[in-house]
């Protein structure tokens, strides 16, 4: 089993900024878990939603080259695909660059919009999985000391996830679920005064 996936890079603001939008992330997203291309009506299928409110949204995303159109499938009705060579699309982050750390802050308040749409769609249906291995619904924060082996191991283990949920659908990968999470150095200093700063006055 291939347990790599070949990304494609985003560090252009302009191209993050068009992706802040909650569901021209879900838009690419659902291409990507399609194999790449899809009708606009499978997209919108299965992410809920009229297909005629994608065609305004999918229209900028071709406009920025993060998504074109193809020729109409069988049943006529209008196809894209993930630009380029139809990989799943990932930030490269330039935090130094005051631009395009504008634009994630846009992006990261859209991710965790549509993390919460899901989490809140999922609270009402019946028949989800809350416990044990096959478990679909599941949310958490944890804060925690880690050393430089642990970092490493993390980022491998949350590499791998993002791996996994990369490949695009097969017979046997018949269960959508969307995943999220967010992995932030905190440097906070105490405002608390140390001993030693006390027992100097």
């Amino acid at each position: 089993m291939n347990d790599s996936i070949n990304f494609r890079a985003i560090d252009d603001p302009a191209l993050i900024e068009v992706l802040a939008s909650p569901i021209r992330q879900e838009i690419v997203d659902m291409l990507a878990a399609l194999g790449g291309e899809a009708s606009a009506g499978d997209v919108a299928e299965h992410l809920g939603r009229h297909v005629d409110g994608l065609y305004y949204h999918l229209k900028i995303l071709c406009k920025a080259g993060l998504v074109a159109a193809v020729d109409a499938g069988a049943d006529g009705g209008r196809r894209f695909r993930l630009s380029g060579d139809a990989r799943p699309l990932r930030l490269a982050y330039k935090t130094a660059d005051e631009a395009q750390a504008q634009t994630l802050r846009m992006f990261i308040h859209g991710l965790l919009q549509v993390a919460e749409q899901d989490f809140n769609a999922a609270l009402t249906m019946g028949d989800v999985i809350t416990q044990g291995s096959e478990r679909e619904l599941w949310a958490a924060r944890n804060k925690a000391w880690l050393s430089a082996d642990e970092l490493v191991e993390v980022n491998e283990l949350l590499e791998r996830l993002c791996v996994l949920m990369s490949r695009p659908r097969t017979p046997e990968r018949d269960r959508l679920l969307s995943c999220t999470f967010v992995l932030v150095p905190n440097r906070a200093v105490s405002k608390r005064r140390s001993m030693s700063d006390k027992e100097s006055e």
